[in-house]
């Protein structure tokens, strides 16, 4: 069985495992969201399986890489990390209940990577720029980054329903976690995401120099991963600083999560050194 096969299975373990997520939310069903867990557990474990065994069939095509390098692999491996943040906070706060926004976003994320007529998943050689041992490091940084913004992106918008309905009136959205609860989650994210973006940034500075001879140009995926860089600062600075919370602090995790988004799309469909891929 190739790695694309099992990949294609993974998407389908996820929508499941989001299917579970909602019912045991929507019918408060312990069983299902037991289910949901393992089914999660389970599509983690292909998606795991799935990129080893990518890795090792480019070795078998005389290519040799990481399986890193282009927006097939990268969607994969933004799926990948997504679940594994989401399956660490359920194990250690027991807040299942996030499961119904980490896995439809895991899903999505490889829905798209399988489905799109857009994208191959052909095993291709690394193009030149390419070559480094800083692949790895960039990549899986940024990539970490992005899975923290986009699990503070869904709790953001859980955080903005809970507080609407402060009376307690939808059954739904009562078994929620508190607003305090969620605010300081998705704070945890914040940081956790905006220091390796730090880093993913910095090992791409030297990457860049090793690749063109220069650490900073100006491409647009650098000036836009800058600009989302800043974006978070901003939060930071708010919360800690100025002493924002609140729906303030949702609504610029909410749009730092958009930036992410055109850093990690947008910016690809600009000419520019990195349009060949999504890294």
């Amino acid at each position: 069985m190739s790695s694309s096969l099992i990949l294609s299975a993974v998407t389908f373990i996820y929508g499941l495992a989001a299917f579970l997520y909602i019912i045991a939310w929507i019918f408060k069903n312990q069983i299902s969201g037991r289910l949901a867990t393992w089914t999660a557990v389970a599509g983690f474990a292909g998606n795991t399986a799935g990129i080893i065994l990518r890795w090792v069939e480019s070795y078998w095509l005389g290519i040799g890489h990481a399986p890193l390098s282009n927006l097939y692999e990268s969607l994969i491996f933004f799926a990948w990390t997504i679940v594994l943040l989401y399956l660490l906070i359920e194990y250690k706060y027991r807040f299942r209940i996030i499961g119904v926004i980490a896995t439809p976003l895991a899903f999505l994320a490889l829905a798209y990577a399988s489905l799109s007529p857009n994208i191959s998943d052909r095993i291709q050689p690394l193009l030149p720029a390419l070559k480094s041992n800083w692949l790895l490091a960039h990549v899986i940084t940024c990539f970490i980054g992005y899975a923290a913004f986009a699990l503070a992106f869904g709790i953001s918008i859980m955080y903005l329903l809970k507080k609407r309905d402060s009376d307690a009136t939808n059954s739904l959205l009562e078994r929620f976690p508190a607003p305090g609860v969620l605010e300081d989650l998705n704070h945890q994210l914040v940081m956790l995401g905006f220091l390796f973006l730090s880093v993913g940034i910095i090992t791409g500075a030297v990457w860049a120099n090793s690749a063109w001879g220069r650490y900073w140009g100006w491409d647009p995926k650098e000036t836009w991963s800058l600009i989302t860089w800043f974006v978070y600062a901003t939060l930071l600075h708010a919360r800690l600083m100025r002493g924002w919370r609140g729906r303030k602090i949702a609504y610029l995790s909410i749009f730092g999560f958009g930036a992410v988004l055109f850093t990690y799309f947008g910016v690809n469909y600009l000419p520019g050194l990195h349009s060949y891929g999504s890294v």
